[in-house]
């Protein structure tokens, strides 16, 4: 009787679980055992690029490298999973499995502000990014003022700073390079860049000042409407563009696992990406809550961890499906590679992040990686079951 592994999720830690267990089966020679990716589409979302222009061009098509590999698609949505009877459900099929691997990403985390959810923007999403640009480009259509030539970006995150950093020059190049035009952070934590730590902070000061991004800090919005924010201080900063980047969490499919969460809502798991006490049942990307090493550092929700844990994942779980030895997800180096628009960016390495690269060169890097290394492989069978291999290890 033939078995079957079901990947749900077609992004970075989807798509590289799908095909690293397809190594392993083609290597032990196992044609009994189906695996099967479920997403909206068959297609990876470059999400680490949605604050670039043209985000409707940030996908990457999977079928023929999911044909290569000998995986099957389903396109629907995953609406509940059943851990006791091992099925999944979309609106259109049941389907039942033998081990699952719950890579489904994570959503932009939208608290319960006023008019947030109607009236700010968003890059989290291909839909959201190719929304806000349409706007930006309809502001060459309004009346010339302060408030049309301002964007807030709320959050100074890895995303809000990219973010941010490119706005100026996509205003310039819709409202003319001579526009004077504001874009303003705002940050409830202290620093800019609170989770990127001091490291690469004077670095990123520097640039964003260059660019001629301004802050605020210590303060969080307290509403959002069609003209603009206002801050928890009472403070009022009229524009007609609001973005907002402040947090993701996991998908709320990690709530129909009856297992321990972190306050991403991610799935606590052991070194095999395995779910902690749940039988058959795996997590990778940002639905994992999982250990990169022995020093008590864990996986960032971020393309270089996702790939990495996808990898891992997809072996180990069709290793446990076969009776093979596991093996187990490591990955001590850690990098960042933070996007500064026209100034260049910053390359840090170590959890420390010290800073190696700053300005064109670490662009030259940051360009690479986002236009090659993050990028699918080909459609020959031979090189992606290579690049499947858990033990190459990508870091950025």
């Amino acid at each position: 009787m033939s078995k079957r592994i079901i990947v749900i999720g077609a992004g970075f830690a989807g798509m590289w679980s799908a095909l690293s267990a397809a190594r392993l089966l083609d290597q032990a020679g196992r044609t009994d055992v189906e695996v099967t990716v479920i997403a909206q589409e068959p297609e990876l979302h470059v999400r680490p690029r949605l604050y670039e222009q043209n985000p409707g061009g940030m996908k990457a098509p999977l079928q023929e490298i999911f044909a290569a590999a000998g995986v099957k698609f389903i396109q629907g949505e995953v609406e509940h999973i059943d851990v006791v009877e091992q099925k999944v459900s979309t609106s259109q099929h049941s389907i039942s499995y033998d081990r699952l691997v719950l890579a489904a990403g994570s959503r932009l985390h939208c608290p319960p502000i006023p008019g947030l959810h109607e009236h700010a923007f968003n890059v989290d999403q291909v839909a959201d990014a190719a929304k806000l640009e349409a706007h930006i480009h309809g502001l060459s259509q309004r009346p010339e003022s302060a408030r049309r030539n301002t964007v807030v970006v709320a959050g100074a995150g890895f995303t809000g700073i990219e973010t941010a950093a490119e706005m100026p020059a996509r205003l310039r190049a819709v409202l003319g390079e001579d526009a004077a035009v504001s874009v303003i952070m705002v940050e409830r934590n202290a620093e800019l860049g609170p989770d990127l730590g001091a490291g690469p902070r004077p670095v990123i000061t520097q640039a964003l000042t260059d660019l001629g991004v301004t802050w605020r800090l210590g303060v969080g919005v307290a509403a959002v409407d069609a003209q603009g924010v206002t801050l928890e201080n009472g403070q009022r900063i009229e524009a007609d563009t609001v973005i907002w980047t402040a947090g993701a969490r996991a998908s709320g499919l990690t709530a129909h696992i009856p297992a321990e969460r972190d306050s991403f809502n991610r799935l606590h798991v052991d070194r095999n990406l395995k779910v902690k006490g749940v039988e058959a049942v795996f997590a990778a990307g940002d639905c994992a809550y999982a250990a990169t090493d022995d020093e008590g550092n864990y996986a960032m929700m971020s393309c270089q961890h996702a790939m990495n844990l996808g990898r891992s994942a997809g072996h180990n779980v069709a290793a446990d499906l076969l009776g093979e030895t596991p093996i187990p997800y490591s990955q001590p180096k850690y990098v960042t590679c933070l996007d500064l628009g026209p100034w260049g960016a910053v390359y840090t390495e170590g959890w420390n992040r010290q800073v190696m690269l700053a300005g064109a060169e670490a662009k030259a890097l940051k360009t690479k990686i986002n236009t090659e290394w993050i990028y699918p492989p080909g459609g020959d069978r031979a090189e992606i079951f290579t690049l499947a291999d858990p033990r190459r290890i990508v870091v950025a």
